[in-house]
């Protein structure tokens, strides 16, 4: 597997957008969903919120808040055979279970970031990229709608 000394470790973050500005922290349970999408329903900002979800080596999980709008996207839908909490996730956002001989295919909202910059079909394309492990999808992701710097800061301390 070469040298990885990155950790691996399950990690969430919310970000939301207020005056023209980023803020970012880290979530404590990526687990957690409901209580994720109760904390970013409390940031009442112009820009919305969102959380960025990396499970394992295997999937992120996106979720936007953006007044009573609650958008949902997670990078492999077949994921929710194996992780629990990827099933809780297509239960809250109503996207049917995989079956077995389903595609890992990314589902949910496509155009979840669309009015922040980052069109559906620059997402798909993150997604089909097997040589990116979700915290560097969530990096590109974090990059193009800029919190970048932000987001490696706080990952790194």
């Amino acid at each position: 597997m070469g040298d990885v000394s990155e950790q691996t470790e399950d990690f969430a973050i919310e970000a939301w957008h207020e005056d023209g500005r980023w803020s970012i922290a880290s979530l404590p349970d990526p687990d957690d969903l409901t209580h994720i999408v109760d904390r970013l329903k409390k940031q009442q900002t112009n820009g919305g919120a969102v959380a960025l979800i990396a499970i394992d080596d295997e999937f992120f999980l996106a979720i936007r808040v953006l007044g009573t709008h609650v958008k949902f996207f997670i990078s492999d839908v077949t994921c929710a055979i194996d992780y629990e909490v990827a099933a809780e996730f297509l239960e809250l956002a109503d996207i049917d279970q995989p079956e077995e001989e389903d595609e890992p295919l990314p589902a949910g909202d496509l155009d979840i970031f669309s009015d922040l910059g980052m069109h559906s079909m620059e997402l798909s394309t993150l997604c089909d990229d097997a040589d990116l492990f979700p915290d560097e999808q969530i990096e590109a992701i974090a990059n193009r709608l800029g919190f970048g710097d932000a987001l490696t800061e706080l990952l790194e301390s």
